[in-house]
């Protein structure tokens, strides 16, 4: 693990504070909180980022695969 300097403004930190001041929160300290929020954020922009993509491949192929899918769903109800 790296030890990295950052700068917070001081209602998020507080925040922090009284989340911490929580005896039933999972994390024992500011940095455990900041990782895991850190860590829920990068998922959430590469899932998006993934989608993304996904869509464009869609967007770009999709005739193509909704004859695919008809032609399979015909050979299937055979």
């Amino acid at each position: 693990m790296k030890t990295i300097a950052m700068t917070i403004d001081e209602p998020t930190l507080k925040r922090v504070d009284r989340l911490m001041a929580n005896k039933a929160v999972p994390w024992k300290s500011r940095s455990e909180v900041i990782r895991h929020a850190v860590t829920q954020l990068v998922d959430k922009l590469e899932r998006a980022n993934e989608e993304e993509r996904e869509r464009e491949i869609f967007r770009r192929h999709g005739a193509r695969l909704n004859r695919q899918a008809a032609v399979l769903i015909k050979e299937q109800a055979k």
